[in-house]
């Protein structure tokens, strides 16, 4: 079968694609990028806001009108929490809950198999990720979260926390190695909950990557600040441990957190990102932020303003607070109004805009002329022949160069040149491509 993959939302939803990529390529499916020559269209849904709600019923009706012919599989928040009756009236033609959601390829070739097996499946092919134009592999190593945030629905649809073995995870990074994946993203609801059910944890596992398998780079998604041990600041000892990590703060008022049930005050997130920048200076940290939040007043809003600022990070996910039913937050009182979230949004993508500049000027320095090891991700040819290229460095800042020699999948020491239109510009160095 040509099975056409599509995601919406959050880095697991992508990395469960590129499972079940590898997963239908095995069995002798092609992976396709284009929904209109596909057999099955599988889409992975998001609904942990009203607009990404919105934009999944929209994915859903989008692919039935580019390809009506083809079998439509859905899986995700959105179907998870959607009503039965609203799934109906969309025509689905499989629905694959997110408990089932290993299984989801099985199931869609026993519903929807061709009764021959294509003769690709007795013949090696490149790795499903290159296949989808990809080349950074993102790894699921758990589902679900023990915690409640009184502002996610994620947790209700997710379910409780379910850790991959470790010995699977190391068996599927080392063959990703194998097929010429440089990095990895290790990612998941709870990411710092890993091990938690299975006897083991986060740094373990890590431990485990670093010693059996000849993954180049390692990286994080997001991870709880809460969740980080003594212990695992150590394994950016380790070069091949990317230094940088996404922390979602979500707001810079403790009042503001104590209403979201957050489990970090502000003063303890200022102390772990100055461990970390102390292990290695040119540590870089992203985050997330809600604004208008219910009964945010005004000076906790500075409040926020203020501390955000002072904690120099290189991006902020910015989220307008968006009411889901089920969750504790839409019940609480003081709703800030939206025209006041909307402006308080802009306010911030404004400040953070600034606060990447000055972090993009300060990394430069901090880098003093040392090259840095790029790995470039995608590259588009010109007019003239050449090939401009995107990549980023191992703390996880943008550069862009151009090369005569299309640089893709290619980790490359690069000099970083300066800073223009919120990303780095690199030269390769002299001998970069001896």
């Amino acid at each position: 079968m040509r099975i056409h993959l599509s995601a919406l939302g959050c880095r697991l939803n992508e990395a469960e694609l590129e499972q079940w990529a590898g997963a239908f390529t095995a069995a002798g499916d092609k992976v396709t990028e284009s929904a209109e020559n596909a057999d099955v269209l599988v889409l992975n849904t998001c609904a942990v806001t009203k607009e990404a709600v919105r934009k999944s019923r929209q994915r859903v009706q989008r692919l039935q009108r580019a390809n009506p012919e083809a079998k439509l599989v859905v899986s995700g928040c959105y179907s998870a929490l959607e009503s039965p009756e609203a799934l109906a009236e969309l025509g689905i033609d499989l629905i694959i809950p997110n408990t089932n959601k290993d299984q989801l390829v099985p199931l869609t070739r026993s519903e929807f198999q061709q009764p021959t097996m294509p003769q690709s499946a007795t013949v090696p092919a490149e790795t499903a990720l290159f296949a989808r134009n990809r080349h950074r592999a993102f790894i699921k190593i758990q589902d679900g979260c023990r915690y409640r945030c009184t502002f996610c629905v994620v947790t209700v649809a997710r379910g409780e926390e379910r850790s991959r073995a470790l010995h699977t995870l190391v068996s599927e990074v080392q063959a990703l190695a194998e097929s010429g994946v440089h990095e990895v993203v290790l990612t998941g609801v709870h990411v710092g909950g890993y091990g938690s059910d299975i006897d083991t944890n986060l740094h373990n596992l890590v431990r485990a990557l670093l010693n059996d398998t000849d993954i180049a780079r390692v990286r994080f998604a997001s991870v709880e600040p809460w969740d980080l041990s003594p212990e695992f600041f150590t394994l950016f000892d380790n070069p091949r441990v990317q230094p940088h990590m996404h922390l979602p703060l979500q707001s810079g008022s403790d009042t503001v957190l104590r209403r979201m049930a957050r489990r970090c005050k502000t003063q303890d997130f200022a102390q772990i990102a100055e461990q970390l920048r102390q292990q290695v200076p040119e540590f870089n940290i992203t985050t997330d932020i809600i604004v208008g939040f219910p009964g945010e007043t005004e000076e906790e809003w500075q409040q926020s303003l203020a501390f955000i600022d002072s904690m120099d990070f290189g991006h902020i996910h910015i989220f307008s607070y968006s009411e889901r039913e089920g969750t504790k937050a839409a019940t609480l009182p003081n709703s800030v109004p939206k025209p006041v979230r909307s402006a308080r949004s802009k306010t911030l993508h404004k400040a953070a805009e600034a606060q990447k500049q000055r972090v993009l000027c300060a990394m430069l320095d901090r880098f003093n002329n040392q090259p840095q090891n790029v790995l470039w991700e995608r590259g588009e040819e010109q007019s003239d022949g050449r090939f401009k290229h995107w990549g980023y460095t191992p703390n996880y800042l943008k550069v862009t160069t151009v090369s005569d020699q299309n640089l893709t999948n290619r980790v490359l020491p690069t000099n970083i040149a300066g800073v223009e239109n919120g990303f780095f510009v690199g030269e390769l160095t002299d001998n970069a491509l001896a």
